[in-house]
């Protein structure tokens, strides 16, 4: 009679554990080493796998006699397999030149389920396709193998996320088009803690948020992320965050009647830094600039403030910004262009005045700083008038 064929349930998709096993024997006996080749086994369970292979991945420049170290390690993993699960024989089994599993013991990975359920998306479509990419998101319960810094599990930990990132930008749109909002919030959450930087996740959020009624909570989901970019990538959100994100505010700031907003913008208190903005703000401030000048032939300048390469980027960039947004007026416009420079506006300034000023800024930021090994550079230029916008 066919001796009937064992499965056993491992989970590589957050923290690496085995439905089977008996409770704490995964802890008790692995190191980092054992570990990683134990799950390097199981990743690779369908095929028999050579001395060779496991000494180049695990041995290549760390042992003076690599196949004893392999010896080793093998009867090290099968001492913890039997920690395991007790009741099995050997799971492990060698062959001339080559490990295997035993095949009287059948191994189901959530991570092949997981990739099973993705790869196979392409035949179904409507309600069904809609559920089953949401069946295959809730697959994803984490990071593969994500306690396993080992270079063979980090390409993998990449290849599933790409897999989870892109089903979850397949499933947002649909969501979106059902109003089904509390889903969409959950999706993108949980997508943010695989990648952080991603548009894509806060602009569905935020666009649910505010469809849900709730653009104050919009307003917090942009703040964070915005600090974060800066903190992590020293970048900016892009075009069409910050566009969501005026929209949200102009929502909170609607809940107001007609003359509780006469009175707020007649008598609402200005920061007194100067108004630190994004580039595409800063650009509709310039061009509104441009034909006030053309009206009062006033003049005005533009700036460029750049920090030498020899810096510390984060920290002399967030030292420049405080300068710059506490040592202006508080009419003049600031953004950041990259990691080391500002460009501003000086409304009125001369040439000559605006010279002055970033003297004095520069004067400012080394008495404060004096240890700083930044050398800022100046670029300044005057504003010229629209002279295509008179008369409109």
């Amino acid at each position: 009679m066919k001796e009937e064929t064992k499965t056993i349930h491992f989970e590589l998709l957050g923290s690496f554990s085995c439905r089977e096993a008996r409770e704490g024997t995964k802890k008790s006996g692995a190191g980092r080493k054992a570990l990683s080749f134990l799950q390097y086994m199981i990743v690779n369970h369908t095929r028999n796998i050579s001395s060779e292979e496991l000494i180049r991945q695990f041995w290549a420049e760390q042992s003076n006699d690599p196949a004893n170290a392999l010896k080793n390690m093998v009867f090290k993993v099968r001492g913890l397999l039997k920690e395991m699960f007790p009741d099995q024989g050997d799971l492990l089994v060698t062959l001339p030149g080559c490990y295997a599993w035993n095949p009287a013991v059948r191994l189901e990975l959530d991570s092949e389920q997981f990739e099973r359920a993705c790869l196979g998306l392409r035949k179904y479509s409507g309600e069904i396709y809609l559920e089953k990419l949401l069946g295959a998101i809730s697959l994803y319960r984490g990071d593969f193998l994500s306690g396993n810094d080992s270079g063979w599990a980090l390409s993998l930990r990449r290849y599933y996320q790409t897999l989870y990132l892109d089903l979850c930008r397949m499933t947002l749109p649909l969501l979106q088009k059902g109003e089904r909002w509390t889903e969409v919030i959950s999706i993108c959450e949980q997508a943010g803690t695989v990648d952080m930087s991603a548009d894509t996740f806060i602009v569905y959020q935020m666009q649910a948020l505010i469809a849900m009624g709730h653009p104050e909570r919009a307003v917090e989901v942009y703040r964070s992320f915005r600090e974060l970019l800066w903190q992590e990538f020293e970048i900016e959100p892009a075009e069409q965050v910050e566009q969501i994100h005026i929209l949200a505010e102009s929502m909170c700031k609607n809940n107001i009647n007609g003359q509780d907003i006469l009175k707020l913008v007649a008598e609402g208190k200005l920061d007194s830094r100067a108004f630190l903005c994004t580039f595409s703000v800063f650009q509709s401030i310039v061009a509104l600039e441009k034909r006030h000048l053309s009206r009062s032939g006033e003049q005005s300048a533009i700036a460029i403030v750049s920090l030498g390469s020899k810096v510390a980027p984060t920290t002399d960039a967030r030292r420049l910004e405080r300068i710059l947004t506490e040592g202006l007026r508080t009419g003049d416009p600031v953004a950041r262009l990259d990691a080391g420079s500002y460009i501003l506006m000086l409304t009125g300034a001369t040439m000559e005045n605006a010279w002055a000023v970033m003297d004095r800024l520069d004067r400012a930021f080394h008495k404060i700083y004096p240890h700083s090994r930044a050398c800022i550079s100046f670029r300044v230029t005057s504003l010229e008038p629209d002279m295509a916008g008179e008369g409109k």
